[in-house]
């Protein structure tokens, strides 16, 4: 049996942007769920090996503005100290979202509503987002923040299952830490194919202010080799939800050939990572390129095949289920669900061998999301209550544990 990972549409069938726009991917919301039902009974026949027929175009070229001072360069990290708990009894937690303004936000899958981690730990509902449809492993999924300006307020993003898709949503926040609130929510891209797994969902803002989301395959596997389907793919997109300027096939798509992308990071020189769950043999870690395919369903991990692109960094099954990925300093943090551990893989940027060391292996059950901590340490967040963990007393919980220089 092949492993769990983890459309509104118009007239005529197609997914809608925002304000009811047509997106790339035309009819695919109907026929997920009877795939997804046959990816659950069996997922082990041959694949498909179908590649991409269309040629990226070429980014347009961009000079880089000179540093008048060079940053030093980022330090290789590891866990350090005791672990302590921040803040327990959260609902399968999906993704944590740390507030530049102080305040942490965590998204709970399966109610459908977004908590506030209140100093002391005690936990405050700020908003249930509308149109939540959870079930399997869709529901309330990554979080992301669109810091504000002079003109607008910040906004929090959602990606979520709806009744027939998968959709990202924005809301504008307000008050301070202790008081925070979410405003009325505005959809600005829905039709993102949906089943009962395989629904990607990790949000996440660039270093170019625009917005990457993870989009599984939905259990259609060949569409993940299809640039014009918005599934199995990573997309970016403007704040607005509009397709953004250069990507590299006129539409959503920035990477293709993903089966169940749920991690996000760039590293200090501006690298994109992605962590990606395999079927039954390899989990993947991704440096992701522009219009690069990432080879799902022709291949799985490494092949060495000149279509695809390779894996930097790949891990049995059992070992990972990769979901949360965090960069801190030259390193990044990777959650493991199956795995139940943290993975620190280093170095990101700096020359040298990347190399992976498992943290907390079983300690504290199954981890979905990691993120940086206010105070420079490491957050992670156990997933023992999402239906497929043990849970304990006190699950689910956001754990801290302080970060020093690897020895």
């Amino acid at each position: 049996m092949g492993r769990a990972g983890d459309g509104a549409v118009d007239a005529a069938g197609r997914p809608r942007g925002r304000a009811g726009r047509p997106t790339a991917l035309r009819g695919l919301g109907g026929a997920c769920a009877a795939v997804a039902v046959a990816v659950l009974l069996g997922c082990t026949s041959a694949p498909p090996a179908p590649t991409p027929s269309i040629t990226p175009t070429p980014e347009p070229s961009v000079t880089p503005t000179p540093s008048l001072t060079p940053a030093p360069p980022p330090e290789v990290l590891q866990p350090s100290g005791e672990v302590s708990v921040v803040a327990e009894g959260l609902d399968a937690p999906w993704s944590i979202l740390v507030l530049a303004g102080g305040g942490t936000l965590v998204s709970q899958r399966d109610r459908g509503d977004i908590v506030e981690v209140l100093p002391g730990g005690a936990l405050r509902v700020v908003a249930a987002v509308p149109g939540v449809a959870a079930g399997g492993e869709g529901g309330l999924l990554g979080l992301a923040l669109l810091p504000g300006d002079a003109d607008r307020p910040p906004y929090v993003y959602a990606y979520f299952t709806a009744a027939a898709d998968n959709r990202i949503m924005r809301m504008p926040l307000g008050g301070a830490r202790g008081t925070l609130s979410l405003g009325a929510p505005e959809e600005i891209l829905t039709g993102i194919p949906k089943a009962g797994n395989h629904n990607g969902g990790r949000l996440a803002f660039g270093p170019d202010r625009l917005l990457y989301a993870t989009a599984g395959d939905a259990g259609v596997r060949e569409a993940a080799q299809d640039p014009a389907s918005l599934s199995g793919k990573i997309l970016r997109m403007t704040p607005d939800g509009e397709p953004a300027p250069g990507n590299p096939f006129g539409n959503y798509t920035w990477s293709l050939g993903h089966r169940n992308p749920q991690g996000l990071a760039w590293d200090a020189s501006g690298g994109m990572w992605a962590a990606e769950f395999g079927q039954d043999t390899w989990d993947e870690l991704n440096r992701i390129d522009r219009g690069a395919n990432y080879g799902w369903p022709v291949v799985e991990g490494a092949a060495g095949d000149p279509r695809f692109t390779d894996p930097v960094q790949q891990w049995a099954t059992g070992d990972a289920s990769p979901s949360g990925l965090a960069v801190i300093g030259d390193t990044l943090f990777l959650a493991a669900l199956r795995g139940e551990r943290v993975w620190a893989i280093a170095p990101a940027t700096t020359a040298g061998a990347l190399g992976s060391t498992p943290w907390f292996t079983g300690e504290f059950g199954r981890i979905r999301d990691v993120a940086a901590a206010p105070d420079g340490g490491l957050w992670f967040i156990g997933n023992n209550t999402d239906g497929r963990g043990s849970p304990r007393d006190g699950d689910d919980r956001l754990f801290a544990v302080g970060l020093a220089p690897a020895g």
